[in-house]
């Protein structure tokens, strides 16, 4: 490297240093080695890709492989991350999902896409097509019974409280309706095999029961996901009129803690290790026995370590155990053991994490509601 590339590449470095220009400015990965020169911005490779599909807001740049002069360096300078955000993020609704760069490429995508090209955020009071309170159009649906993806009506009302689906276009009745309080919406990909892969999942008679949905559009199935927070989030506001935004921002969707497959065995403990597939979604720990199953095949209630549960590497001495698999789990619970077994190390040392992540922390008066439930479900 000649003196000069040296000397440039030492100032990029220090304007990299600067408050706000360490991590990326979409999705906050640390590290970031490209800019966008136009914004003004430093990003990660993943969304640098996203960026170069937009090239009419945003030129890309290697911070280490293209060249670079004093005058483009001090324009870094000027602007920057901080300065950014506070012109691009200006307005962002508390109800809209800010994805990391853990979430999926369409989350990210619509992301940069609202912020940068159709400056959504930038002005305040702007109308957005996911902040009406209605809303209705067609999305792909698997079937629950023959795995095939038809395309249906789906309507989402925030003056019923609704989400329902129509299996005919022309039929007065839904085929299913659904409070729009008691959906979990998360981005499922490669779960569902769709780039716009959306899982929903709700209680159905408190069971729990999931539609897989897509669309072909990104920004449709992303701005259909915002509806559903948006509503939400009002109902939130109305039910809890003393909480923060930010402690209502808490109780809309999110991501699974954890999911994969693991062995189970019955409530004697004698029966033999069935592989299913697990996702925990905070207290609800469902099982299946297909990842795409409409159906949960049962649910563990995970409480609090002060009220009695807990989670153990390995099992209870004297298990008769006869898994396919060697890393045993067991959560206990006032009212019994449950077993588990993982594929590897790694996979029981993660699902450690998630269930002590849960158990660590204090249960909430409706969550007191929920494992009274299920104890008398038993």
């Amino acid at each position: 490297m000649s003196a000069e590339k040296e000397r440039l590449f030492r100032v990029l470095k220090g304007v990299v240093q600067k408050p706000g220009n360490g991590l990326c400015a979409d999705c906050g990965l640390p590290g970031p080695e490209w800019a966008s020169t136009t914004l003004g911005i430093f990003i990660c490779l993943n969304c640098s890709g996203i960026h170069r599909n937009i090239p009419d807001v945003s030129i890309v740049k290697s911070l280490l492989l293209d060249p670079w002069n004093d005058s483009q360096i001090q324009h870094m300078a000027n602007l920057g991350n901080e300065a950014a955000k506070n012109t691009y993020e200006a307005f962002v609704p508390t109800y809209y999902y800010i994805p990391t760069y853990r979430d999926c490429q369409v989350l990210r995508e619509q992301w940069i896409r609202a912020k940068y090209e159709r400056k959504d955020f930038s002005k305040e009071n702007k109308p957005l097509a996911y902040n009406t309170g209605y809303r209705e159009g067609f999305l792909w649906k698997r079937g629950r019974d023959n795995g095939q993806f038809l395309n249906r009506k789906f309507v989402l009302s925030e003056a019923d409280g609704i989400l329902k689906y129509f299996t005919k276009n022309d039929a007065k009745e839904p085929k299913a309706m659904i409070k729009v309080d008691s959906i979990n919406a998360t981005f499922q990909p490669t779960k569902i095999g769709n780039p716009n892969g959306l899982q929903l999942t709700y209680l159905k008679d408190n069971s729990t029961r999931n539609i897989f949905v897509y669309h072909e559009e990104g920004k449709e199935i992303v701005d259909w996901f915002n509806a559903i927070r948006a509503i939400q989030f009002r109902t939130l506001q109305v039910a809890f009129p003393g909480a923060s935004d930010d402690e209502l921002k808490h109780k809309l969707t999110r991501n699974f803690l954890k999911e994969g497959y693991m062995e189970k065995t019955g409530p004697k403990q004698t029966e033999g290790f069935k592989k299913r597939w697990f996702s925990l979604d905070h207290r609800r720990l469902m099982y299946y026995k297909d990842p795409l199953d409409a159906f949960a095949r049962g649910e563990v209630f995970i409480g609090s370590s002060d009220n009695g549960y807990l989670v153990r590497e390995g099992f209870p001495p004297g298990t008769q155990g006869n898994g396919n698999w060697q890393y045993g789990i067991t959560i206990v619970t006032p009212d019994r053991d449950f077993l588990f077994i993982c594929e590897t190390q790694q996979d029981r040392q993660e699902w450690m994490v998630a269930f002590n992540g849960v158990i660590s922390q204090q249960m909430s008066p409706q969550e007191y509601t929920v494992e009274a439930y299920f104890k008398h479900r038993r």
